[in-house]
């Protein structure tokens, strides 16, 4: 289907069940579950998909350790669930990664340890492995460029790990395969209205300045940070919903973690905890929480908060990375809910949970979240509107096991996840190959959308001997759809946040091949 089609879809169906506004992770998790349960659904986003904070995150599908340090034990649980879900329904784009937290104070292995058992024990069956208390030697052992001096020992547990902008375009290719019209570069200018309540949205094509005016039963605002732009075009002058904080994240060469176990620097100057994780054949270092007043969509660092990284890091790395190491650096914007009462502070302290709201005009508001839980915030959206009777209610749990594309690439065993000795079954669906890493660079020259050469793989697995013929036999396929989801390229939604390292020089590559393609002809 191209996005012409698409278009005219727009412009021959004006009536929709649902309209979503906004293509980031919350909007299209509301797109998908609401075309799951067979409601009509369009969704418009104004630029491209995940390009705002839903393809600028930290890579990790986790319960949040710091948030059960806040005693926020309801959140974590939620998270914990989601985990589960989001692994055995995306295992492409998904996996389990292990952490190791260096201890260098008497009473951090113990204290952090409990900590991390609890972690487990909320997390239940849905748990990706026993956390472990490990000596010096063995800490060392699993993360060879911790910092010596003064270690006492370690713990290790496990969380996941996902590629964020891959996960947004696979997502909309489900919902898509499931009726939904989601179109990007469309941007809502207008909210329309019936008896005084919000009954559609006037959309304008990026492209050609063609508008569309959609109704529908229930129109949805999932724009992430930019909710109030929505909002106040439904009530002007309202209050601001949202208090956006900034998080900044730098990426250095593996030989900073030379390991596929990320680190978890549990006590940073600020209070909160800082990551080292393994990426790409890279280390991706992050994050801050920044207060900031601006919405842009494309936010710069600001200098503390780099220098900030690089010194809190070097407090628990032998080797400190440098300014002159950074390789890549990108910006996400979280969309924090802010208390009526709140007029500015930290926003470490403001709720990280999702909010869902709908204003006297029917206008339905979701913001907040992570995307973790962007599966039960889909489902959170539809029971308010069932509650509100803008929809009948229909078919519950939805998208609970739903395989997300491109779900054709493996179906080969059960879904088992390797730990270590022990393999523990996730869900009753297919997994990836097990070659297939999302923290080292050989594996992924096989999968899709990645390169444009599939060459072999040397190994031994068994799923592995099969991935050569899988990736020619798809790749052509997932190219020409990944173009029609991202409208400046394929190419631009796997490198637009330099999270490769190097996407400068892969963006030069493509230029040069895309002139001597010209060339030729």
């Amino acid at each position: 289907m191209s996005r012409q089609s698409l278009l005219d879809r727009l412009a021959s169906q004006p009536d929709w069940d649902v309209i979503v506004i906004g293509g980031g992770a919350t909007g299209l998790g509301v797109a998908l579950d609401a075309a799951a349960r067979r409601y009509s659904v369009a969704l418009v986003e104004a630029n491209d998909f995940a390009k705002g904070t839903s393809s600028r995150t930290t890579k990790l599908v986790h319960g949040g350790v710091r948030y059960l340090a806040q005693g926020n034990v309801a959140l974590v649980r939620e998270a914990l669930r989601e985990r589960a879900a989001l692994l055995a329904n995306a295992p492409h784009l998904a996996q389990p990664l292990p952490f190791v937290m260096p201890a260098y104070r008497w009473w951090e292995k113990a204290f952090y340890g409990a900590g991390l058992v609890l972690y487990d024990l909320l997390a239940g069956r849905a748990g990706l492995g026993k956390t472990q208390f490990l000596s010096r030697d063995k800490t060392l052992g699993l993360s060879p460029t911790a910092r010596q001096t003064g270690l006492r020992g370690g713990v290790k547990y496990w969380d996941g790990q996902f590629d964020d902008a891959r996960l947004a375009i696979a997502l909309a290719r489900t919902a898509n395969e499931r009726g939904a019209c989601v179109v990007n570069y469309c941007k809502a200018v207008e909210l329309l209205r019936g008896a005084g309540q919000v009954s559609g949205v006037v959309v304008e094509d990026a492209e050609t300045s063609r508008r569309f005016e959609l109704r529908s039963r229930c129109v949805i605002n999932a724009t992430g940070v930019w909710v109030d732009h929505i909002r106040e075009m439904d009530s002007p002058g309202g209050a601001q919903m949202v208090a956006p904080s900034q998080g900044v994240h730098l990426v250095v060469d593996r030989e900073f973690l030379p390991t596929d176990h990320a680190l978890l620097l549990p006590d940073t100057a600020d209070g909160r905890v800082l990551f080292a994780i393994p990426w790409l054949g890279k280390t991706l270092l992050g994050t801050t929480d920044t207060p900031r007043q601006d919405l842009v969509y494309e936010p710069r660092a600001f200098e503390q908060e780099i220098d900030f990284i690089l010194r809190e890091s070097a407090r628990y790395l032998s080797k400190a990375p440098t300014r002159k190491d950074v390789r890549s650096i990108w910006v996400g914007l979280r969309p924090l809910v802010r208390p009526v009462e709140s007029h500015g502070g930290k926003t470490k302290a403001i709720s990280r949970e999702h909010t869902v709201v709908i204003s006297k005009s029917g206008l339905v508001t979701v913001t907040g979240g992570k995307w973790t839980t962007y599966r039960a915030m889909a489902e959170d959206v539809l029971e308010e509107c069932f509650a509100r009777k803008f929809l009948p209610r229909r078919d519950p749990g939805a998208t609970t096991h739903l395989r997300l594309a491109p779900s054709c690439l493996f179906q080969r065993r059960p879904a088992f996840i390797s730990m270590g000795p022990t393999r523990r079954r996730l869900a009753p669906c297919p997994a990836p190959p097990a070659n297939l890493h999302l923290v080292s660079p050989k594996p992924w020259s096989a999968l899709p959308c990645v390169t444009n050469s599939p060459a072999p793989l040397k190994t031994s697995s068994p799923a592995g001997r099969g991935c050569c013929s899988l990736t020619q036999r798809w790749l052509p396929r997932l190219r020409q759809t990944s173009r029609q989801f991202s409208r400046k390229s394929w190419e631009k939604v796997l490198t637009r946040r330099d999270q490769y390292g190097s996407s400068r020089g892969l963006r030069s590559s493509m230029s040069c091949r895309r002139t001597e393609r010209r060339d030729k002809r």
